[in-house]
């Protein structure tokens, strides 16, 4: 991921912008963003959040802008930084190099470290906070030891039996699984939040019906995104299911239904 240059180009589309790096990724951003920054460093954003895409267990393939995986992300992005309109918060919607986990080298981890270095870089010292599903919130994950990271969050996400959870220590968590998902397990959400809760606070979301493309009852997903972003930078945010699971976080109660 080196070789970053620092321009900032507009685009066609009225909603985003892109930051323009080596072919190995590409970090998009709320025009308000690019309008603000022109082509100047953006030393002036107040935090970052970082939109993560998800993948497949093993594939050295690499990842482009129109896979489905990619794709899904864009609404979730883009209702994030809606939510976040008139703030001094970027938006990056980064691909990993490669659409494969691949085992004991957990690819894209490598690749979501690099991701934060070059924000600290790009930004400063300001927030971030993590948004992934399925593989890219294992991601998000495991790589919210970050110094830079305060809040992460995982859609659907693929967790199996013994990841650790030890680097959540401190820093603000939300897990939401839907009850139809059959690709990645709920069960195993649940019992990775169980490991979690033992270092931080674990705010749970079960989605009724909910699958893993987050296509059915798209709408809650994506509020449950932006608002879990609005209340990690401190901004109000209204009453619903990441309010209550906060709430019942702090009681460690069950899961929040939704």
């Amino acid at each position: 991921m080196s070789g970053w240059r620092q321009l900032l180009r507009p685009t066609a589309k009225p909603t985003r912008g892109k930051l323009r790096g080596n072919p190995e990724g590409r970090y998009e951003m709320s025009r308000e963003a690019l309008d603000r920054a022109g082509r100047a460093p953006m030393a002036g954003a107040s935090g970052v959040v970082v939109v993560a895409h998800g993948g497949r267990s093993v594939s050295n393939a690499p990842v482009t802008p129109g896979q489905v995986a990619v794709v899904r992300m864009v609404p979730v992005a883009w209702a994030i930084g809606r939510a976040l309109h008139g703030s001094r918060i970027v938006v990056c919607r980064p691909r990993f190099q490669l659409r494969g986990w691949n085992g004991e080298l957990a690819s894209p981890v490598h690749d979501m470290n690099q991701i934060l270095d070059r924000i600290g870089e790009r930004f400063g010292p300001v927030p971030v906070v993590l948004v992934g599903h399925s593989m890219g919130a294992r991601a998000v994950l495991r790589a919210a030891g970050h110094p830079a990271v305060t809040a992460v969050a995982g859609l659907a996400p693929w967790l199996p039996a013994g990841e650790p959870a030890d680097q959540l220590a401190g820093r603000r968590v939300l897990l939401a699984h839907g009850t139809a998902d059959h690709i990645t397990r709920p069960a195993d959400t649940w019992a990775y939040a169980e490991r979690a809760r033992l270092v931080t606070d674990v705010a749970l979301i079960e989605v009724r019906g909910g699958e893993h493309a987050m296509l059915w009852r798209a709408g809650p997903w994506h509020r449950m995104a932006a608002d879990f972003c609005r209340g990690s930078f401190g901004m109000p945010v209204e009453t619903g299911a990441v309010t209550a699971a906060f709430q019942a976080a702090d009681g460690n109660r069950p899961r929040t239904v939704l």
